[in-house]
């Protein structure tokens, strides 16, 4: 297709000049239009057929039946049950209390035996009786002259103190470790022998000694002994510092400060030649 052709065809024979126009996609588009407007025609049929149908079909739905209209109501109030009285309790009526014996105290006086106008009444008599100004007899009076059951508790010794707690021990484990008092490093610096393994013959190494303790609730040290073997003199020279290391603050378990186990570890540095 020369140069005037192109001017004047159509789109889709440029497209497809010098092919296959029979293949059958020059048809499709060519005729693409006519099958899109006979699709949109086919689609608003069915559409309007559809909104015709529904519309009938409501048209000729029969009507409901009217809404009944409610039955009156009637509200009947009812009446508040009325609360019987709570009965009283009996109260049972008091039983005869007899009153207990009585004896009149007379003032002792000294006077000669026929100017007695009254005799006194006897301890004895007091005992099993309250003082009164008429005698009467009657129940023997317990009143305060009687002892008790608990009045034996204790034997009569006093107050009764408190039994001293026993000693539970030295605690194995404790919520907070004792520890000492001050600045370790410089303590172990001042006082460590730190040339007794090589003095000893220890190969050059790092070695720790750990010893252990029993801190009791005033700080003191006791019970020093080792638990490692590490040897060359390490252990004796660990419990020597241990000795000198005083000051230290008790363990805590529940609140409280307790004696307790203490284990330290210290370490020895023997360098190579």
């Amino acid at each position: 297709m020369d140069s005037k052709q192109i001017l004047t065809s159509d789109l889709l024979d440029v497209i497809f000049d010098q092919r296959n126009k029979a293949y059958g996609a020059y048809e499709l588009r060519r005729h693409y239009n006519r099958r899109i407007g006979r699709a949109l025609l086919v689609t608003a049929t069915i559409v309007g057929v559809t909104i015709t149908s529904v519309t009938l079909a409501n048209k000729w739905k029969p009507a409901a039946d009217p809404i009944a209209p409610k039955e009156s109501l009637t509200i009947i109030e009812i009446p508040k049950e009325e609360k019987l009285p709570e009965p009283k309790p009996e109260t049972p009526p008091p039983a005869d209390v007899q009153p207990p014996k009585s004896e009149i105290y007379v003032e002792p006086k000294i006077v000669e035996d026929h100017l007695v106008e009254e005799p006194m009444t006897t301890i004895e008599a007091l005992d099993s009786a309250a003082v009164s100004t008429v005698k009467r007899d009657g129940p023997v009076d317990i009143g305060l002259s009687q002892p008790t059951a608990d009045a034996t508790v204790g034997e009569g010794k006093g107050i009764i103190e408190e039994p001293a707690p026993k000693d539970p021990g030295p605690f194995v484990e404790v919520q907070v470790q004792a520890k000492f008092i001050g600045n370790w490093e410089k303590f172990l610096l001042r006082n460590l022998n730190g040339n007794v393994p090589v003095d000893n013959g220890a190969n050059p190494g790092r070695y720790q000694v750990v010893v252990q303790f029993v801190v009791d609730i005033d700080g003191s040290v006791s019970d020093i002994k080792p638990i490692s073997n590490a040897g060359f003199g390490m252990e004796q020279e660990a419990i020597r510092v241990l000795k000198k290391a005083t000051k230290w603050e008790p363990a805590i378990q529940n609140g409280r400060q307790v004696k307790a186990y203490r284990r330290q570890p210290i370490t020895f540095q023997v360098d190579g030649e």
